[in-house]
């Protein structure tokens, strides 16, 4: 991979959002990735903490990344990339976003809950263009059990992770400072966390640009 094959003018990082992004592959297995090529960032939360939903909102198509009432529905590690790209060198979309499955949901068979935790684990540990892993919280319940086993998952892979707060509009506005405030003192010895805390609403599009900004950053 060269750098002219990864690099894009700074004017079409900027409008990387305003273009249509598309959704390129499924992964149920790690012989399904697609070749190392772009930077990417990966998304990972629990079930039901807004994770397609947030995605949507960001790329501002609302049917891109599926969203489900049925937690645990996405199983794969979901690839999106913004349109217009052929693949051919030099023509390779600038970053990929990562819909990783969601994670905590207790009802699932122990085999699914397995196969997705080996294709996860791997995936972290070996995928040398992923920057950086978002790690969805919901707003109104912090930084739960399963969550915390995920982060020293992070921390033992070694993947550069940042949590993202989810549905910030379902709790008071006096209530986020002090939330953000218990979430950086949460993180503050983890080794493979950076420090920033954002606060998203899906609902009502609050955050969505300091998320395109952090994403945008890693695109040469």
């Amino acid at each position: 991979m060269t750098e002219e094959q990864v690099a894009v003018p700074a004017v079409e990082s900027s409008l990387m959002f305003k273009r249509p992004w598309v959704f390129i592959r499924g992964v149920p297995s790690m012989n399904f990735l697609p070749p190392e090529g772009p930077p990417e960032v990966a998304f990972a939360g629990r079930s039901n903490v807004g994770k397609s939903s947030l995605i949507n909102a960001l790329l501002g198509q609302k049917g891109l990344a599926r969203t489900s009432n049925t937690p645990g529905r996405t199983q794969e590690l979901n690839y999106f990339v913004p349109d217009g790209y052929s693949g051919a060198e030099g023509e390779l979309p600038p970053i990929a976003l990562v819909d990783m499955p969601g994670y905590g949901y207790a009802k699932a068979p122990k085999e699914n809950v397995d196969a997705w935790t080996k294709l996860v684990f791997d995936y972290l540990r070996g995928r040398a263009t992923l920057k950086r892993v978002f790690v969805l919280i919901d707003s109104r319940h912090g930084i739960k059990k399963n969550d915390a086993e995920v982060l020293t998952l992070l921390d033992k892979a070694a993947v550069s992770y940042q949590i993202v707060l989810t549905k910030a509009d379902k709790i008071s506005a006096l209530a986020m400072p002090k939330l953000i405030e218990s979430t950086k003192e949460a993180i503050r010895k983890r080794p493979a966390a950076y420090p920033e805390i954002l606060a998203t609403s899906s609902e009502k599009s609050a955050g969505l640009g300091e998320v395109q900004a952090t994403i945008a950053s890693f695109v040469s």
